[in-house]
């Protein structure tokens, strides 16, 4: 996000002195004890962004007191006859609970929990639902039309993959028909799918960040601040993808070259383990992608070190939105399905009872992708929400994202507060 300066890149600027920051003042020259200069450790490739106080344990600069409230070095103590500053050890870390946090937005600026999560996900939906709604029910109609239309031409009852319905014995030039006409269809809805996917992902992750500080945002704004950065998201979809199926298709082609079964078995166990790790691992790159404006390895190891020392809880709360969205968009779809085989299809309820694609027809395809539309605008923005304020959280929990969050919001945060 180009206006606040949480979201710049990491790194591309060096954090500048707040002229505001009150310090203490310093004791007398016979009360002072002599510091010896220690290097700072410094982050790898991220800068938390100008403004931001240091965290707990770095000394300040040689020869520099504290900021005000600020506990002292580790292993020292505070000069002679010197009393500690106001609000000593008032104020916890920023990854700590607090008794008070700033809600500009959506969220309260301090570590989430899954319900804040989950609640901030749907209160950016509500709070802007006509960005939300033009995006995601844009998408998901414009997916399902070309869906719904390769779905007539390549498995209906004129199709070669409806004559392998009923042939138990095909020849070899009936199922290499059908095969093509299951490989055209699959081709023409992943490829809208994906695409779909990365474009309601890029600009519903934009108005989540803006949502997070308060701000409105339209359709436009939201187009404008994800564009560059589409193609980019595009291959990052990508090469996850690519990641997580070679996780498990490595171990289980070893098996297989080596004509050992058991191999081969255990080989899918471990690879589907592997693969859910990674998919862990990488889950936020998208978000850090976007609102960092990286580039697409140094995004995904972003999303690796932001999953470190994280990886359980992530992986719980990902596993419960993706069986939430799951069952929602379930209970949306079936009825329209169940309607449109009875109503739609050329069998009629027997058509429904033997599950036939040979009657599909206009209507069935109406029906359903009515259904289908409507699940995908409700569950799109949840996903998305969600995924972008695990992102924020993470930030948050690691990098003091909250205190530069608030002043992006315009919240002044007050000595020892």
């Amino acid at each position: 996000m180009s206006d606040a300066p949480g979201w710049t890149s990491p790194g591309s600027q060096p954090p500048e002195q707040d002229p505001d920051r009150t310090t203490a003042p310093a004791p007398p020259p016979h009360q002072q004890q002599p510091q010896q200069p220690q290097p700072q450790p410094q982050p790898q490739g991220w800068t938390a962004g100008p403004g931001v106080p240091p965290q707990p344990g770095p000394q300040a600069p040689y020869g520099q007191q504290g900021p005000y409230g600020q506990q002292p070095p580790y292993g020292q103590q505070p000069g002679y006859g010197q009393q500690p500053p106001a609000g000593w050890g008032a104020p916890p870390p920023a990854w700590g609970p607090r008794e008070y946090a700033a809600k500009p937005g959506v969220i309260p600026l301090r570590p989430l929990g899954l319900g804040e999560i989950l609640d901030g996900a749907v209160s950016t939906a509500r709070a802007h639902w006509r960005t939300v709604l033009a995006i995601s029910l844009g998408i998901a109609v414009v997916i399902q039309l070309l869906s719904s239309v390769a779905m007539k031409l390549w498995l209906s009852e004129n199709s070669g993959f409806a004559a392998l319905e009923n042939n138990p014995d095909p020849t070899t030039e009936e199922l290499r028909d059908g095969l093509a006409d299951l490989g055209a269809f699959s081709s023409v809805a992943g490829i809208a799918t994906l695409i779909g996917s990365v474009l309601a992902t890029a600009m519903l992750t934009i108005v989540v960040s803006r949502a997070v500080l308060g701000r409105s945002v339209t359709l436009g704004e939201a187009w404008d601040d994800s564009r560059r950065q589409l193609h980019r998201l595009l291959g990052l979809t990508l090469l996850t993808g690519l990641i997580v199926v070679a996780a498990v298709a490595v171990p289980v082609l070893l098996g297989v070259l080596l004509g050992s079964p058991p191999i081969a078995i255990l080989g899918l166990i471990g690879g589907i383990v592997l693969a859910v790790w990674l998919w862990v691992r990488l889950s936020l790159a998208a978000p850090a992608l976007m609102l960092e404006r990286q580039g697409v390895f140094t995004a995904l190891r972003r999303s690796y070190k932001l999953v470190s020392d994280s990886w359980w809880r992530i992986f719980g709360i990902q596993l419960l939105i993706t069986v939430l969205v799951t069952i929602v968009a379930g209970m949306l779809d079936i009825p329209f399905t169940v309607i449109a085989e009875i109503v739609g299809s050329d069998g009629g309820f027997d058509s429904f009872i033997s599950g036939s694609l040979s009657d599909l027809t206009w209507t069935y395809l109406l029906i359903s992708g009515i259904g289908a539309v409507i699940s995908s605008a409700i569950t799109l923005p949840i996903s998305a929400g969600v995924t972008a304020l695990l992102y924020i959280d993470q930030r948050i929990r690691r990098e003091a994202l909250d205190l530069e969050l608030a002043r992006a919001a315009g919240i002044t945060p007050q000595p020892g507060s």
